[in-house]
C-alpha cells in the first residue's frame, strides 16, 4: 500500500508541532498547530505493503487502515473520507481521543517508528468537512419503526446515526442540556473543540435523527414508558460512577472528583454560569490518578492559573519501551508526555496518599502520602516514609467503577452483573424484550474506538430483530465485542 519503498525513504516519525507552552495554556483553543499535507502524504506513504495489516486487529473498529493511508497519498481526499466512514462514523473524533492500539500494532513499529496512523485518520476527516465532502445522509425510505437511544456519547450517537440510515424513526435522550455526554463536558475543548461535535450533531439531524437534552429517564420519563412508546431501546448511558478513595479527610472542602471539576470548566469555556465554580486559580493542586482524565485535570489547572500541580500515581512509572511481557503487537503501557504535562507540574509515582489534613479552619491544607510498596501482590503505603504536600484542591481521577444503575434496576429495564454492569448478551440484548445496551454501560470503562463499535454492532442488532435482516455492517470486532462482555 501506499508508497512500496515509502518507510525506506521516510524513517522519521512527523507530528503537527504543538503550540508554545505560554501560548497555549491562555486559551482554550486544541493544542496542535496545522499539518502541511505534503507532510501528512509523506508520512502516508511510510504504510507499508505488510501482507497482513496487524494494525486491523488493533483496532477495534478494524478500520481498513492501509487503504486510507494508500488513498491519503496519493491526494484521493474524498475516496478516503469514503473508506474511513465505511467503519468509523466519527473518525475526528478517534483522531483525537483513542490511544490509537492501531499504532502499537503496526508492523513498521517493529523496528522503525510506526506510521502517524492516528493524525491522518483525524487529518483526512478535517480536511473532509472543509471541502464540502462530509454531507447528510437521510435514508430512503423510512421502516415505520421507532427506537430511543439513552445516552448521546459515541455509543448513543453511533447508533443512532446507524439506525436513522436504516430508516427508522430514532429519538436520542440526553440528561445534560447539551448532546455530546462526555464529548461534551469530559473532555476539555484544548483536546477536541466543541464546534466538532456540534457539526456531527447538526449532520445526524439533518439524516433524521431527533434529540431531547434535559430529559433524564427514570426521572422525567420513566423506563416503563420509554419502552412502551418505542419498538426498541438502546441503553448507551456509559461509565460515570468514579472511583472514591475513602480515607480520612475525605469529606474536607476542597477534595471533588476530577468529572465534577472538569464539566465544571467546560461549561464555563463554553460561555455558562457557573455558580460557585471548582477553579485551581491561586491554588496548590493535586491531581490522584495518572491518566486521561488525571492529564486533563493538570491541563485545566494551568489554564486557571494555579500556583501548583502536582500529579500522584500510586503505581510505578511505566517505561519508556516494550517490556517482555507486553510484546508487539499488544499495545503496552509506556511513559507518556502528553501535551498537559509539558505545561509544568509535578508528576510522582508509586505515591499512596493516606489522609487528607485540614488547617485550623477545617479547610484543606495538604495531603499526607507514603512511598507504595508491594505485598502479596497488593499496593500498600509503606510506613516510615510518609510526607505532606501542599494542597488546597484535590481532584480524584482514579477511573470509574461502573454505570449509574439506580433507575434502570429499579424499573426492570435490564439487570445488573455482579461487577456492576449491566447486563447483555453477545448480541448486545438484555433479557428485557426489545431493550439492548452499548457502549461503557455494559463493558465498563473502556475506549472511544470500543464505545463507537459496541453501538455500531448493537444497531445492527436492533435493525435486524426489528426488519428479520439487516444491511447495517457490523464491526469485524463485533465477535471480540461478544467474547468480552463480562458474564453476569
Amino acid at each position: 500500500m501506499a508508497d512500496p519503498r515509502g518507510f525506506l525513504k521516510t524513517t522519521q516519525r512527523e507530528l503537527p508541532a504543538r503550540r508554545p507552552v505560554p501560548v497555549r495554556i491562555m486559551d482554550w483553543k486544541e493544542v496542535y498547530e496545522d499539518t502541511d499535507r505534503t507532510v501528512l502524504r509523506r508520512q502516508a506513504s511510510r504504510c507499508m505493503d505488510c501482507g497482513v495489516p496487524f494494525c486491523h486487529s488493533g483496532c477495534p473498529l478494524h478500520n481498513l487502515i492501509p487503504e486510507w493511508n494508500d488513498l491519503t497519498w496519493r491526494d484521493e481526499g474524498e475516496a478516503a473520507i469514503e473508506r474511513l466512514h465505511s467503519t468509523n462514523n466519527f473518525p475526528e473524533f478517534t483522531g483525537r481521543l483513542c490511544p490509537a492500539p492501531c499504532e502499537s500494532a503496526c508492523v513498521l513499529g517493529i523496528n522503525q517508528p510506526p506510521v502517524t496512523i492516528k493524525h491522518i485518520e483525524q487529518s483526512i476527516a478535517d480536511y473532509a468537512f472543509e471541502n464540502g465532502w462530509i454531507t447528510p445522509q437521510p435514508p430512503q425510505r423510512l421502516t415505520g419503526r421507532t427506537v430511543a437511544v439513552v445516552g448521546s456519547g459515541p455509543a448513543g450517537l453511533a447508533a443512532a446515526q446507524q439506525l436513522t440510515r436504516a430508516g427508522h424513526t430514532v429519538v436520542v435522550y440526553e440528561r445534560d442540556d447539551r448532546i455530546g455526554g462526555l464529548l461534551r463536558y469530559g473532555i476539555p475543548d484544548f483536546k477536541m473543540e466543541k464546534h466538532l461535535v456540534d457539526r456531527r450533531v447538526a449532520q445526524l439531524e439533518a439524516e433524521g435523527t431527533r434529540f431531547r437534552p434535559g430529559v433524564e429517564i427514570g426521572v422525567d420519563l420513566s423506563w416503563s414508558d420509554l419502552r412502551a412508546r418505542y419498538d426498541a431501546v438502546l441503553i448507551a448511558t456509559g461509565a460515570t460512577v468514579p472511583r472514591d478513595l475513602p480515607i480520612p479527610g475525605r469529606d474536607l472542602p476542597g477534595v471533588h472528583f476530577a468529572m465534577d471539576y472538569l464539566v465544571q470548566s467546560n461549561r464555563a469555556v463554553a460561555g455558562d454560569e457557573v455558580p460557585d465554580q471548582l477553579t485551581a486559580e491561586g491554588k496548590h493542586v493535586v491531581v490522584i490518578g495518572g491518566g486521561d482524565t488525571g492529564s486533563d485535570c493538570i491541563g485545566t489547572a494551568h489554564r486557571q492559573g494555579a500556583l501548583s500541580v502536582t500529579s500522584l500515581a500510586i503505581g510505578r512509572r511505566p517505561g519508556d519501551e516494550r517490556s517482555d511481557d507486553q510484546p508487539w503487537p499488544t499495545q503496552p503501557t509506556l511513559f507518556e508526555v502528553q501535551s498537559s504535562h509539558e505545561e509544568g507540574g509535578e508528576r510522582t509515582y508509586l505515591a499512596s496518599t493516606v489522609e487528607f489534613l485540614s488547617d485550623e479552619h477545617g479547610a484543606l491544607r495538604a495531603l499526607r502520602v507514603a512511598e507504595t510498596a508491594f505485598v502479596d501482590g497488593r499496593r500498600v503505603p509503606q510506613s516510615g516514609t510518609e510526607r505532606e504536600i501542599p494542597a488546597e484542591l484535590v481532584l480524584l481521577a482514579m477511573g470509574f467503577t461502573g454505570p449509574e444503575t439506580g433507575t434502570i434496576a429499579h424499573e426492570g429495564a435490564a439487570h445488573v452483573s455482579a461487577g456492576g454492569r449491566l447486563r447483555r448478551d453477545g448480541r448486545f440484548a438484555t433479557s428485557e424484550p426489545g431493550v439492548y445496551i452499548a457502549g461503557d454501560a455494559g463493558r465498563g470503562q473502556s475506549l472511544i474506538v470500543w464505545a463507537i463499535a459496541e453501538g455500531r454492532a448493537a444497531a445492527a442488532s436492533i435493525d435486524h430483530d426489528l426488519m428479520g435482516d439487516t444491511a447495517l455492517p457490523t464491526p469485524v470486532s463485533a465477535t471480540d465485542v461478544a467474547l468480552r462482555v463480562q458474564p453476569a
